[in-house]
């Protein structure tokens, strides 16, 4: 069963292919290309899933074998309970994104060629063990993105696709040299190698530190971290509403992941010494995030200050140090993906209805389209954190584990708590502008949810449901994986 990864990762690759050669003025083709690979993704990743091994911390399905004989350098693929469920979002997101491009006929064979392009380059970095397959599916993610804002974006695409590719580029550069340091040192790119090494000591800590702040620079713009945000705004305001759903649902967390990866089992020291820092910024990024969503006016750039917010979030828990906390990062990073990939497919079907976003222009939308006026304010509940749903399940645990973290100081996770009822206050503002009162004449006669809308809707309205209730439905997969990485991290303390 160890292939179905490798499926996996390239099956959108031939799909991508084949939509690309589709004759231009069949643009319906291009999209059921896309809508049968992405399909087929996801019955393969819910195989992957329903066999994998819960009880287990280790890496499974694993594939190992010589890539590059001359460097050392493998084709080593593999999951545990971590990266089986950002794969697993990854997939799930990938066809959401699809059905959401039902009405794209604008290039349409190059638009959903880069939609499964993008498939390629995310499920990947999930499931790489080799560092330079990793940095390799890293970067693949990076050219579909920009053309998709780029060439399908708003009136400033241009200025958003080239200010999020230099940022996330440059970021690159410095993990590429952090990457580079490690392989000098131990003598192999093979991430599970590299982990036990750090775990034992291998790695000085001054060597460690200035490694540890080369990859902090790559994936911190990833996530991003305060002040390193500023590219995330303008790409989702200016990107398609699939692009948006997987730039906030994956590309995101490609950030985060790598700070679990690589950061902590790799560098456990250097974390360690640089978490009480780390956690200042993730406090200042969910106050910061949820302060300045307060302030707009254009809908989907609030759901793009809220995810800086929620990132905070994740950025605590990996930084506490504990299962609890890492537990709950993971179900933030989860979480996020489904809630605020749901946000922004909502956003997109209002403003396609519409033709605006902005807040004063569409309220009213209980009264003129219930159903989608519901469905929004169910995904602002969920992503405010109200218990029962799952936003409010890795909040709550990323907030114990900061509070019982041995290098986080207790003031941090009581200010990053005021960041809940940030959230709160400029969700349910949302809410009361566009949900409720009287209809404005923007979404007067406006029509409601259709039945291809609510297929995209109704996985991430299950899966928010269902996590928000059964903790364990996710945890059960990630806690065995926590607590292997935590073991590799205190071994070296």
């Amino acid at each position: 069963m160890s292939y179905l990864l490798s499926v996996i990762i390239f099956l959108p690759l031939l799909g991508a292919a084949v939509s690309a050669l589709v004759p231009k003025d069949r643009p319906g083709a291009a999209k059921w290309v896309a809508l049968a690979t992405s399909v087929l993704g996801l019955a393969l990743t819910a195989a992957v899933v329903a066999t994998f091994d819960r009880a287990s911390g280790a890496m499974q399905f694993v594939t190992n074998v010589v890539w590059v004989p001359q460097a050392g350098v493998h084709y080593h693929l593999g999951v545990d309970g971590i990266s089986i469920t950002m794969l697993a979002l990854s997939s799930l997101l990938g066809l959401v994104a699809v059905i959401a491009s039902w009405k794209v006929t604008d290039r349409a064979p190059a638009y959903f060629a880069m939609l499964l392009l993008l498939q390629v380059g995310m499920n990947g970095v999930f499931v790489a063990l080799d560092f330079v397959l990793f940095y390799m599916f890293w970067e693949l993610v990076l050219v579909p993105m920009f053309f998709l804002i780029g060439m399908w974006g708003g009136a400033r695409r241009e200025y958003a696709s080239i200010k999020f590719f230099i940022y996330t580029l440059a970021g690159s550069v410095f993990m590429l040299v952090g990457m580079i340091a490690l392989y000098l040192s131990a003598g192999t790119f093979d991430m599970v190698e590299l982990a036990r090494a750090g775990s034992s000591g291998v790695f000085g800590l001054g060597f460690q530190n200035w490694v540890f702040l080369a990859f902090f620079l790559g994936f911190a713009v990833k996530v991003p971290v305060w002040p390193l945000h500023t590219w995330l705004p303008d790409a989702h305001v200016e990107a398609p509403t699939a692009a948006s759903v997987l730039l906030a649902g994956i590309l995101l967390k490609m950030g985060t992941y790598g700070f679990i990866r690589v950061s902590l089992p790799m560098l456990p020291q250097a974390s360690a010494a640089w978490a009480p820092w780390i956690s200042v910024l993730a406090a200042i990024s969910i106050v910061y995030g949820a302060a300045v969503a307060f302030a707009q006016t254009d809908l989907k750039k609030l759901v793009a200050y809220s995810s800086v917010s929620h990132m905070g979030f994740v950025m605590l828990g990996i930084f506490s140090l504990t299962a609890t906390g890492l537990n709950g990062a993971v179900a933030v990073m989860f979480s996020h993906g489904v809630v605020t990939g749901m946000l922004f497919l909502l956003v997109g079907m209002v403003y396609e209805r519409s033709h605006t976003r902005e807040i004063s222009k569409v309220g009213g939308l209980s009264v003129a389209m219930p159903v989608m006026g519901g469905l929004l304010a169910f995904a602002s509940f969920a992503s405010l954190g109200l218990p029962g749903l799952s936003g409010f399940v890795g909040e709550f645990l990323s907030l114990v584990g900061a509070w019982q973290s041995a290098v986080i100081p207790h003031w941090i996770t009581v200010v990053s708590a005021v960041g809940v009822l940030l959230a709160a206050a400029y969700m349910l503002w949302m809410v009361l502008r566009v949900v409720l009162g009287t209809p404005t004449e923007a979404v007067l006669g406006l029509p409601d949810v259709t039945a291809r809308e609510v297929a995209a809707l109704a996985p991430l309205i299950a899966l928010t449901l269902v996590v928000g209730v059964w903790w364990s439905s996710l945890l059960g997969f990630v806690d065995p994986a926590v607590k292997a990485l935590l073991a590799l991290v205190t071994g070296a303390a």
